[in-house]
Parts: structure tokens; sequence; C-alpha cells
């Protein structure tokens, strides 16, 4: 059996963090929230990782990762996302600086995923529990009609400093995916209820139990010429717009509304966390430094 891939997503530009967030040092090591991300994927059976990563900082990067992962039982391969990819040059619009977006990243790595993969964020702590979840999926139920997404409890993901953009999920009555809707600006109120607001500035309150996506999905590879397709598509629609941005949600609700799959939402009570902004760093350390403690993680991850 081929083992599955996990593909992290690295090239964002982290602006509200000021920095580039995924180097960041937050384990009791040194280590970054990738490290956990891969230590648990490897524990958990994974085969591969891909990395997602701009030019500008691959040197620093490839160095980083080569080393720690030398001595692991996994294959890495490194893929980058520029403005060019899968588009032509003159239909980069002047002054655009930010990549296309996560859909765009996905397709990024088309030649370099032949197997079922995971899709995650760089920036993001997920827990252990799920990859094995994850793992279970791609390894006895994925396939070209079915996907899955991580359902986390949105009071679970939710950071103290600042509003977060979350893809707010609806479930059928099997449990699989309905719609997913991107919400920008989710916080919790006075009252300390979560909170969207929406583009008139209206409030709207929500469930602490909301199932969300935090960018933690399962794809056959089928994925990739479903989102070719699309991206051809959303240049020649919107690729004039500076900050029009391709997302895994947009690609996912296409696959869903034209009945070409289902996606399965895997739920779990996990607690997220991560790094939206510089102030949630020092929780973040924290919060690892309690789970070293407890045993869930070694003093030194790669040894």
């Amino acid at each position: 059996m081929q083992k599955p891939t996990l593909l992290i997503l690295a090239a964002g530009m982290g602006s509200r963090y000021g920095g580039i967030k995924q180097m960041d040092h937050f384990g009791p090591q040194g280590e970054t929230l990738i490290d956990y991300s891969i230590y648990d994927a490897i524990r958990s059976g994974f085969g591969k990782i891909v990395f997602i990563i701009r030019k500008d900082f691959s040197e620093v990067f490839e160095k980083t990762f080569n080393a720690k992962l030398g001595g692991q039982p996994v294959e890495v391969q490194y893929v980058y996302q520029g403005l060019d990819s899968f588009v032509k040059e003159d239909e980069v619009p002047a002054g655009r600086k930010k990549p296309w977006g996560t859909a765009h990243a996905v397709l990024c790595a088309k030649d370099a995923i032949e197997e079922p993969f995971a899709v995650i964020n760089a920036d993001d702590f997920y827990g252990r529990e799920v990859y094995k979840q994850m793992y279970t999926f791609l390894t006895e139920e994925c396939g070209e009609s079915r996907y899955s997404v991580i359902g986390y409890e949105l009071g679970k993901t939710l950071s103290e400093h600042g509003t977060v953009s979350r893809g707010v999920c609806t479930l059928d009555e099997i449990g699989n995916l309905d719609t997913i809707t991107e919400r920008t600006k989710i916080a919790r109120n006075e009252e300390g209820k979560p909170v969207y607001t929406d583009e008139q500035g209206n409030a709207h309150i929500m469930a602490e139990k909301t199932p969300v996506s935090m960018n933690f999905w399962g794809f056959d590879p089928s994925i990739f010429s479903l989102s070719e397709e699309m991206f051809a598509r959303f240049v020649e629609e919107r690729g004039s717009g500076p900050k029009a941005e391709f997302l895994i949600p947009t690609v996912v609700d296409y696959f869903i509304a034209n009945r070409q799959g289902t996606v399965k939402v895997i739920p779990t009570p996990a607690q997220w966390f991560g790094v939206t902004y510089q102030q949630d760093a020092p929780v973040v350390r924290e919060k690892l430094q309690e789970l070293v403690q407890q045993g869930v993680y070694p003093e030194k991850l790669w040894i």
C-alpha cells in the first residue's frame, strides 16, 4: 500500500503576523509549528512530505528542513508557488505581490503527488489525533469521488488578539459537507460569544460548536485536474484583481454542487492553536511546553 503524502502550505505572506512565521521558533529546542505537524504525520504513517514555498526564502527553508528530516523515514520534496505558476506572464496584474491563494498552492504540487494526500497550513497546530484520523481516511476511504475535511469546533479555534477567518461548514443529514462559507471577521464579543461581522458591519452570533475548516483537507490526486480547469477560468474572469484569491473552499464547493463527489467531515474536539498575530506567539510556546511536560512530545523532536 502506498503511504499518503502530507502537503504543507508554507508560501503565505504572513502580513498580519509581521514576518515569516513558518520559520519562527515555538518549541523548547527551537522547533517550528511545521516540525510538530511533520512529527505527528510520521507517527501516523504518512510517507512523504511536500512543502509549498516561495523561491525568495527557499534556500534557508530547504537547508533547515533537510537537516532536520534527513534521518527520518519520509521522502521530502519542495515545490514553489509563484505568481507565474499556471498563468501566462501577461496575465499577472501589475503590482500584484501576494500568491494566488490556497487552491493555487495545492495545484502547484500537481507534478509532485500521485497518491492520496492531506493538506495543512504551516502556521497551525492541529493535534496528533487528527493525523491518525486523516491517515485512516486516506488509506481506507479516499477516492476520485470522496474527499474529506477535519471539522473543528469554532469556539476552539479563535485568537484572543484579533479577528480570524474560518471556513464555516454546514453538513447534510449523513455528516458530509453541504456548504463551506468563508467568514473573514470572527472574534468573541464582550459577552464572550463567537461573532462574525458581515460587509455591512452587522454582527452575527455563532454557536460554539459550529463546525469550521482549518484547512486540513484529505484529497485524491483527481483534485489537480479539477483545480487546473477552475483556475484557468478564475484567471480569465477575476485575474485582473490585485487581491483576488483562488481558495480551496471554492474548488470544494464546485465539487459538491456539481455532484462530482462527496466530502466527509471528520469531527474533532481537539483544541487548535496557531499564530495569526505576533501576540499569539507566547501562548503557542506555552501550550507546546505544556504538551512536552505531559509527555505528548519529547523535549527534542529530531535526534
